[in-house]
C-alpha cells in the first residue's frame, strides 16, 4: 500500500510541476513579447541593465556589474552604449568620486515603462480570461508561489528584466 500511496504522490507532485511549467511558459512568452516592442532599440542585455536600474535609487558601475553578473569592463560597455542613445545618465557620485552614479533618463525610463505596461496589459487580459469566481484563487496561488521563492534575491529577478 505505501508504494501505491508513493506512486500517487509522485505523480501529484508531477502534475503540481506541470501545471506550473505551463504558467511559467506563459509568463515567459508574455516577457518575451514585451522586449520584442524595444529590441530595435536596445539588446536583452541593454534592457536588464536598464530594468536593474531602474529599480535601485542610487547604482554605480560595480554594483550594476555584480547585479548582472558580469565583469565591471562588460558593464562599462554596455552603459557606454546607453549612454550614446540617451537613454542612461552617467555622473559622478557626490560622496566618493571614485564612482559614477547610473541614472535613467527620461527616454530611459520611458523604454522601461513601455516594456513593462505591455506586460501588464497582456497580464491583465489572461487575468480577464480566468472566470471571475477563480481569479481571487489564483491570485492568492501566484502570491503565495512568489513567497515560497523567497531564497531568490529580488535583484536576481530584476536582472532577469522583471519588475514588481
Amino acid at each position: 500500500m505505501r508504494e501505491g500511496g508513493a506512486t500517487a504522490t509522485s505523480r501529484r507532485r508531477a502534475a503540481e510541476v506541470d501545471a506550473i511549467l505551463a504558467a511559467t511558459r506563459v509568463l515567459v512568452a508574455v516577457s518575451a513579447q514585451s522586449i520584442e516592442s524595444v529590441e530595435d532599440i536596445v539588446t536583452l542585455t541593454q534592457l536588464r541593465a536598464l530594468v536593474t536600474i531602474a529599480s535601485h535609487d542610487s547604482l554605480n558601475l560595480a554594483g550594476l556589474a555584480n547585479a548582472l553578473n558580469v565583469h565591471p569592463s562588460s558593464a562599462t560597455r554596455v552603459c557606454d552604449r546607453l549612454v550614446a542613445a540617451g537613454l542612461l545618465d552617467r555622473r559622478d557620485a557626490v560622496d566618493d568620486r571614485r564612482h559614477l552614479n547610473l541614472a535613467l533618463t527620461p527616454k530611459g525610463r520611458m523604454l522601461v515603462d513601455t516594456v513593462m505596461d505591455d506586460r501588464r496589459v497582456k497580464i491583465e487580459a489572461i487575468i480577464r480570461r480566468i472566470p471571475e469566481r477563480r481569479r481571487r484563487e489564483v491570485v492568492e496561488a501566484f502570491g503565495v508561489f512568489a513567497a515560497a521563492a523567497h531564497e531568490f534575491d529580488p535583484s536576481d529577478l530584476w536582472a532577469l528584466g522583471w519588475q514588481s
